[in-house]
């Protein structure tokens, strides 16, 4: 496992996120601690989690393992705030009082002092930008959060909340957790580039885009019974969102680079996102250490410029206005060598 440090900061995580989500909902205690065992024996020392996922059972499970553990200060644990986290009419959004609330609820969770990256899990265009920062400023200088960053933000958005930072001297995004994968690239349209010119870090959730990437999925074949589709998880997962010949072109590509190079197509999905300018870890999920085993073969090799080029080519998407016009008759500046 590789270390990459997180945008501009001195901050240094492995190439691979662990996402958490599945504690605690398809993955029970007991599993998620050997889990996460295994993840840190290979190198890896960075966790991503969240205040609402399972009701607060991911970061409990966590938590419990972090007190078991005992190496705290040697890994780098992520959660979020935004969703409802109640029934309350202040249960939820990025206002003072909501943020002020669930990091001492996140804190009490994970047993710890403090996180290392707190995220905005995603905009909230009712609480102004202004309170939000300010309230992730206090809690830095309160030393309950390390670094803050978002999720599901906007290229205006992020830009705003970067400005706003910069005038009152605020501490600064230093993360950004967008959805990328060989299925989701408009990611790479103003985010990816924009976060490389301000220095932010990029951790990317979904690479496998809910499942469709794994190869689990066949064109002409019904879904697996115990899958995301088979099950229904979740509906922008399903069928009617996914399903187009795009998709089963990318996967078809997937699966003759990845039978090339004796890997699995999930392996090659991820390898590809991680090879990505601007790209510092992608986030992974796993429900059985078999399954966590097959994420952490995306590491340690790389795809050759020919198969990059071919999952690009494959996988592009025709640009809209104004990036088309803009693409057309614009150059992109080479970097001196």
């Amino acid at each position: 496992m590789d270390y990459r440090y997180m945008g501009k900061t001195g901050l240094q995580v492995s190439e691979l996120c662990m996402g958490t989500q599945t504690f605690g909902w398809v993955t029970e205690e007991t599993l998620a601690h050997r889990m996460a065992d295994q993840f840190i024996e290979a190198g890896g020392n960075f966790f991503d989690t969240s205040n609402t996922y399972n009701s607060g059972q991911s970061e409990i499970i966590l938590g419990n393992w972090l007190r078991n553990r005992g190496n705290r200060d040697q890994l780098v644990i992520a959660t979020k705030v935004f969703f409802p986290a109640g029934t309350g009419i202040n249960d939820t959004g990025l206002s003072r009082k909501h943020i002020f609330t669930q990091i001492e609820a996140s804190l009490r969770r994970l047993q710890t002092d403090y996180v290392d990256l707190y995220q905005a899990h995603c905009w909230d265009a009712a609480t102004p930008i202004e309170e939000t920062l300010r309230a992730f400023d206090d809690l830095v200088q309160a030393g309950k959060v390390r670094y803050i960053g978002a999720s599901n933000y906007t290229p205006s958005q992020l830009t705003r909340a970067i400005m706003t930072s910069e005038r009152q001297g605020w501490s600064r995004i230093d993360c950004l957790q967008p959805e990328y994968s060989l299925l989701v690239r408009s990611t790479e349209w103003e985010i990816l580039p924009l976060c490389q010119q301000e220095g932010i870090g990029v951790i990317c959730w979904s690479p496998l885009a809910g499942g469709w990437l794994t190869g689990k999925y066949r064109r002409n074949q019904p879904p697996p019974p115990d899958s995301r589709v088979g099950r229904g998880d979740r509906w922008d997962d399903l069928p009617e969102q996914r399903e187009t010949d795009h998709t089963w072109n990318i996967i078809d590509a997937l699966i003759a680079i990845a039978e090339a190079n004796n890997k699995t197509p999930s392996q090659v999905a991820v390898n590809w996102v991680l090879r990505q300018p601007g790209v510092t870890a992608p986030i992974f999920g796993a429900r059985t250490p078999e399954q966590l085993a097959q994420n952490l073969g995306s590491v340690g090799w790389k795809l050759s410029v020919e198969e990059v080029t071919r999952l690009n080519e494959v996988s592009a998407i025709p640009l809209p206005s104004p990036y088309n016009f803009i693409s057309r008759y614009t150059r992109k500046r080479v970097p001196p060598s």
